[in-house]
């Protein structure tokens, strides 16, 4: 097995097929003090499958509203040691027939509390894929740090 194989399995292990949360962080909207961009930082339940997170939010939230003027984000699994970088994208509404699929299993993995979090009749209640383009796990402590390029399926 080679090391983005290794990294892969690694990844589904850690986030794969249960509610993974992770910080994302996208680029606000309003500069900060010194009129330069600023990150914007929060913690969401997510879902990982095949080099992509899943997550349910609401079409006119912040996040969303940022990630329209600004598809480039980063997400962090803090416990897991694993930063990456990737595109944000708005899949529509969770209601809609092509994201049947991967609603039934985010509304499985997050069944504890997806009802009360969610209001999937209100068409603004969206589904949001972050695709990753490039990734690091990095545990100085074990002696781990691989760098993950998800576009051209390499890890070093």
């Amino acid at each position: 097995m080679n090391k983005y194989d290794e990294a892969m399995k690694l990844l589904e292990e850690q986030a794969g097929n249960k509610d993974a949360l992770l910080s994302l962080s996208t680029i606000a909207l309003e500069p900060g003090a010194n009129g330069k961009s600023r990150p914007a930082a929060r913690i969401v339940d997510a879902y990982y499958e095949d080099g992509a997170f899943y997550t349910v939010t609401y079409a006119t939230s912040g996040k969303m509203q940022q990630i329209a003027q600004n598809p480039e984000v980063a997400v962090c699994i803090i416990v897991e040691n694993f930063t990456a970088d990737g595109i944000g994208e708005n899949l529509g509404w969770v209601c809609d027939e092509k994201n049947a699929e991967m609603m039934t299993k985010l509304r499985t993995i997050f069944a504890e509390w997806y009802n009360e979090a969610n209001n999937d009749e209100d068409p603004n209640t969206c589904l949001l894929r972050i695709r990753l383009t490039k990734g690091l796990w990095n545990d100085a402590h074990k002696g781990i740090r691989n760098e993950i390029d998800f576009i051209n399926k390499t890890a070093n």
